[in-house]
């Protein structure tokens, strides 16, 4: 299924080619750490953002433990502590070695999709049977499936050099993403959203002509036109579940439907909006942490955020996510290698989702699907994947050979 990319794309032949010369410590091929001290190893306009919103992330969830019982900060701590061990681990690891393995990432991308399918591993957990309870060791496989795609995705597109001339071979590309895709969307639209997302980018990013991909665009667009309205009629086979379609459609109108997700929607603006310019203050969110607000620690976090930092406190955040995500974006124009620069891309484009998708939700202009923010909701298993992407991230600079 896979097969070495070689080309001028590749810094002179190819990730292995590169990797002999590292060993031979030929001009531009000595390591990082060889040139400098331990900071040299970091880097730090992609960590130090990433810092600064674990220490938001930290106080956020402290003030949400002060009222609700579901809020486990130090399961939140855990959590974080865990997501440090697998980012350092990634760190250390070099990720090159994936490039040529998209055979092993590929199934391991379809069992993690249907791990919680299988008899007796399988759990509810938050409305849905996405979970994988082994023992006392409870986690979602969905979480690391994000990462596995990214890799698959990246070493698929990286094997073209950055030009697509054969329609059988974005053909190919597409399909790769389909299988793992359709698989997650069965049980976990938000996310299938997200590796749909994610891996999209990275073949967009890949060399695709513009035109396959501007058709592209419109037959999903037209598919999904499709599902949301064959969903809504009665008498013919539903793709969509009921409450999939409301969550997708209730942000149009939230005043209008009695639905749940109307009310959370409804609940999460008035948090937000009473937190006015400066917020209420750490601990005040009289609104979101009342208990008018579900989930306030999970899916509507921004809200609980917002309610007590206010505009200013919002914008902050915000611009910590868009400095984290531009440099990851700044380092994959930098890398020669085809596979570094769409790891990198896909790394970016996960995070940029998220973040546009969770904060849009809980102001209105975006569907509710229960992404989380990335590194504020709680959550073990998406801190410790956040964590680790973070990490992808590091080892790419770590490993690096040469920028240009």
């Amino acid at each position: 299924m896979a097969r070495e990319f070689t080309g001028p794309g590749t810094a002179g032949g190819g990730l292995s080619s590169i990797a002999q010369r590292a060993g031979r410590g030929g001009s531009g091929g000595a390591r990082v750490g060889k040139r400098g001290g331990p900071l040299e190893k970091l880097y730090l306009s992609q960590l130090i953002p990433t810092l600064l919103i674990l220490i938001i992330s930290v106080v956020t969830m402290w003030s949400c433990s002060l009222a609700l019982p579901d809020a486990n900060f130090t399961s939140h701590l855990a959590g974080i502590a865990l997501g440090a061990a697998a980012a350092f681990v990634v760190w250390r690891y070099d990720y090159r070695n994936l490039a040529n393995m998209t055979t092993v990432l590929f199934v391991l991308a379809c069992v993690l999709m249907v791990l919680p399918k299988v008899p007796g591993l399988g759990v509810e957990g938050g409305g849905m049977v996405g979970w994988v309870r082994i023992g006392p060791l409870r986690f979602q496989p969905s979480e690391p499936a994000k990462l596995v795609v990214i890799f698959l995705m990246a070493a698929t597109c990286a094997q073209y050099n950055g030009k697509i001339d054969s329609f059988r071979d974005y053909a190919k590309m597409c399909g790769t993403l389909l299988v793992p895709l359709l698989l997650i969307m069965v049980t976990d639209l938000g996310t299938g959203l997200m590796i749909f997302f994610a891996g999209a980018t990275i073949i967009i990013c890949s060399g695709a002509p513009r035109s396959w991909v501007l058709a592209t665009i419109a037959l999903i667009v037209a598919a999904a036109a499709f599902v949301v309205i064959t969903s809504s009629i009665e008498g013919i086979p539903h793709i969509l579940k009921e409450y999939q379609l409301k969550r997708l459609t209730v942000f149009m109108d939230p005043e209008g439907t009695a639905s749940e997700d109307g009310y959370n929607l409804l609940q999460a603006k008035i948090a937000i909006g009473s937190g006015g310019l400066l917020g209420k203050g750490v601990g005040n969110a009289s609104q979101a942490l009342s208990g008018f607000l579900p989930e306030a620690h999970t899916d509507f976090i921004f809200a609980t955020f917002a309610e007590q930092f206010g505009f200013v406190g919002s914008v902050v955040l915000l611009g910590l996510f868009a400095w984290m995500i531009f440099a990851t974006i700044l380092l994959a124009m930098r890398v020669e290698s085809p596979f570094s620069k769409l790891v990198l891309v896909g790394c970016a484009a996960l995070w940029t989702f998220q973040v546009l998708e969770n904060v849009g939700m809980c102001i209105g202009i975006m569907p509710i699907t229960g992404i989380p923010l990335p590194f504020i909701s709680y959550g073990s298993s998406s801190m410790i994947v956040q964590m680790a992407a973070v990490g992808v991230v590091q080892s790419v600079w770590r490993h690096r050979q040469k920028v240009a």
